[in-house]
């Protein structure tokens, strides 16, 4: 990846002052910034629940029931990337360092993914360079969805506010059966290219394998339904994943209210770190306690980018010491409803598809 160099301004003092404030947070109340009993219990809840609906479904006595819980199983296998998963990814779901890294490998590969290369891409590349095309993989040089100023503004780029939904319920197959596999050949859909240890990719390959045995050969094997409805089931859960996945993480980095910086010649930001991270996240509805639990802190996306060490389930009690201090720096903190989020990514891809560039929209921050 392109590797960049920040310059020091006003988001240096809050990044300094709030880590000041966080860790005097902790050590006052004598407790560990990464998960706690509410996160032991949500590790034992949410694998327990993968292999309760994985058990209802493939014993299923009926169609409707096979196809409700070869769902549930789907979502709540999302949940516990959203919960458990990414925090292990961050090594803040458990104090232990061994346990973070299998709870991660645990529950990213049974999905037939690749842990490997998301865990390190998403530290290295995404937390650090964020919504920087050429540095941040997690940012599309897709000819079919244009994202960023520097790609081609073609003719059917115009509508792409109207044909993004549909392109969304691909994600999921996308990553599974195109993606990695892309890396496999030194190739990829993204503006970076991922060289893989030969031992992940005998893993991806396995673990791919793993995957469609227990998904759809022994679904097929055990059951009466046929092959036609296991196929089907596997291809609506991937839907509903997509679907899912991509209205919760869309509308945080792609908006009209965030940036996309670009660097000199010389490979040097005019901002600093603090401040790319929270000029490039927004947040949505990020007091809410259900969402908190629900989607594992994603919903407060920003806070996330700036304390990627602390386990979400405290991030509702550090959320006004957030607000507090990026106030106090004169540091504009994007924290809306989930609703004018999801405008604002509508808009964004409207513009995007229209004009060669774009002026962010300034929001302005509530005081409460």
């Amino acid at each position: 990846m392109n590797k960049l160099k920040f310059t020091k301004d006003k988001g240096s003092d809050f990044y300094k002052e709030l880590n000041e404030r966080i860790e005097q947070y902790f050590s006052t109340k004598n407790i560990q910034k990464t998960g706690n009993k509410i996160m032991v219990f949500k590790i034992i809840m949410y694998f327990s629940l993968d292999i309760l609906f994985y058990a209802l479904m493939i014993t299923s006595i009926s169609t409707i029931a096979f196809y409700s819980f070869y769902l549930l199983m789907g979502l709540s296998i999302l949940l516990t990337a959203f919960n458990i998963s990414h925090d292990a990814a961050h090594g803040v779901a458990v104090k232990s360092k061994f346990w973070n890294k299998l709870l991660f490998s645990l529950s990213f590969n049974l999905q037939g993914n690749n842990a490997y290369v998301w865990g390190k891409n998403h530290n290295e590349s995404h937390h650090l360079y964020t919504n920087i095309e050429g540095s941040d993989i997690d940012v599309l040089n897709n000819p079919v969805l244009r994202m960023t100023s520097t790609q081609p503004l073609k003719t059917f780029h115009k509508y792409q506010y109207l044909y993004a939904p549909i392109l969304s319920l691909l994600y999921s197959i996308n990553w599974f059966f195109v993606r990695e596999f892309l890396m496999l050949f030194r190739k990829s859909s993204r503006t970076i290219k991922v060289d893989m240890p030969f031992v992940e990719i005998i893993k991806l390959i396995l673990f791919k394998l793993l995957y469609i045995g227990y998904m759809i050969i022994l679904p097929v094997y055990l059951l009466p339904f046929g092959i036609y409805n296991v196929l089907l089931a596997f291809i609506l859960n991937h839907f509903m994943v997509s679907i899912v996945f991509t209205s919760v993480l869309g509308v945080s980095h792609l908006s009209d209210y965030v940036e996309h910086p670009t660097p000199d010649k010389e490979g040097k930001l005019p901002i600093s770190w603090p401040t790319l991270q929270m000029s490039t996240s927004v947040d949505y509805n990020a007091k809410s306690t259900f969402l908190n639990w629900t989607l594992g802190g994603f919903n407060a996306h920003a806070m996330h980018h700036i304390l990627p060490n602390i386990s979400h389930v405290h991030y509702l009690n550090l959320l006004p010491i957030f607000i507090e201090t990026a106030q106090k720096h004169g540091i504009n903190y994007m924290n809306m409803s989930y609703g004018q989020a999801l405008r604002s990514y509508y808009r964004f891809l409207y513009k995007m598809g229209r004009q060669q560039s774009i002026i962010p929209l300034t929001y302005e921050s509530k005081a409460s």
